[in-house]
């Protein structure tokens, strides 16, 4: 009896030591789920890639296509490029979505950095802006400044105008072109069905005028890379208001400094300055770009 009576107890025992062994694992698991051996891939940070809103403009000319293979060959740093309007970018830098913004908005991208998104404003490239139209040009507008062109537009039935309508920095400068003509932007949108907005990039722009044989504002690398799908022609083509230049700024909250600073250094380095400034020759008979890292005018005027 005491025989069986001790073997009893033993197996209590036993039986109460592994309920406690499988209680305590039952804990480990539910407060440590993830092991040492799960990997979680990293949000950002220097071993992520360097995000960068550019330019439609810059887009539609395939330069970053022929750039964005050479970063990343030269650095060992993955690029993610989304191309849309200066006031997206910026935007975009200000939510810190991110790390760098090439633009072209003088005026915008100055109060960018006085208002502490980014670092610096470091131009490196310039073109000019174009009015093109039809060859015929309906409403008789060749030749002029580019505020006595829009001052003829205004209200005339001789010709449609397109404007991009997407808050980027050509549509910036359509502004400011109607404004130095004397106009509020406003009266501009209400005046007729003669100007429409298109809403879109450079190039699908470009593309909705000629086939309203309209007029519109564009930067002179995307027109004369859609040239060859286009009847439009170039009507207006001087003037210092039509000054286009593309800036590089690094936004202060980046989580990838050193990478956006060999961007940085990289389009403003004289190799890179040199194939900016031939881009687009062999296939158009003139570059797209004129390069202008440093001081040189007219981008730091």
């Amino acid at each position: 009896m005491k025989n069986s009576l001790i073997t009893n107890l033993l197996i209590i025992g036993v039986m109460l030591l592994l309920g406690s062994a499988s209680i305590a694992c039952d804990s480990d698991d539910t407060e440590s789920p993830v092991t040492a051996s799960t990997e979680v891939e990293p949000t950002n940070g220097e071993s992520g890639r360097l995000k960068v809103a550019t330019t439609t403009s810059l887009d539609n000319t395939g330069l970053w296509e022929t750039l964005e293979p050479l970063f990343e060959e030269q650095n060992d740093v993955d690029l993610d490029i989304v191309a849309v309007g200066t006031g997206i970018a910026l935007e975009y830098g200000r939510n810190g979505d991110v790390d760098v913004i090439t633009v072209h908005s003088k005026a915008r991208e100055i109060e960018y950095v006085d208002e502490g998104y980014g670092l610096e404003r470091i131009p490196f490239a310039y073109n000019y802006f174009l009015i093109v139209g039809p060859e015929d040009d309906p409403a008789g507008i060749r030749g002029m400044s580019p505020e006595d062109a829009f001052k003829t537009l205004f209200g005339s039935e001789a010709g449609t105008f397109v404007s991009r309508g997407d808050d980027s920095g050509t549509h910036g400068k359509e502004k400011t072109i109607w404004a130095n003509a004397g106009y509020e932007y406003e009266d501009v949108q209400s005046a007729g069905s003669w100007y429409l907005e298109a809403g879109s990039g450079m190039g699908a722009t470009l593309v909705m005028a000629d086939e309203k044989q309209g007029y519109t504002l564009t930067d002179a690398g995307t027109y004369l890379s859609y040239k060859g799908d286009l009847e439009l022609v170039p009507i207006v083509d001087e003037g210092d208001t039509l000054l286009n230049v593309y800036s590089i700024i690094v936004g202060t909250n980046t989580e990838m400094p050193q990478a956006a600073q060999k961007l940085v250094d990289f389009l403003t380095s004289d190799e890179i300055q040199h194939i900016m400034g031939n881009f687009g020759f062999e296939e158009y008979g003139m570059a797209l770009f004129t390069p202008c890292a440093g001081p040189i005018a007219p981008c730091n005027n």
